[in-house]
């Protein structure tokens, strides 16, 4: 999944890295409201970013799946 679509959207370990350090300097504290909101709202993009990656790939998975099963049913 590290492939890059045409976008500019980050690969899924990129983002999950950054949401990592997101969720780490909220955590932390030591921010001001405005800094935290904005790390909040990047938080939620990335976890979206992530979410859309996972999907993707179950996606693919069940269309291997019902490839493979489709294939032994034509053999049988």
């Amino acid at each position: 999944m590290t492939a890059r679509p045409d976008d500019d959207r980050p690969s899924y370990e990129e983002a999950r890295e950054e949401l990592v350090e997101v969720v780490r300097r909220l955590e932390s504290g030591g921010t001001d409201l405005e800094e935290s909101l904005a790390l909040w709202e990047r938080g939620e993009q990335l976890a979206q970013i992530c979410q859309g990656w996972l999907d993707g790939a179950r996606k693919r998975l069940d269309a291997a799946i019902a490839d493979t099963e489709d294939a032994d049913d034509e053999e049988e």
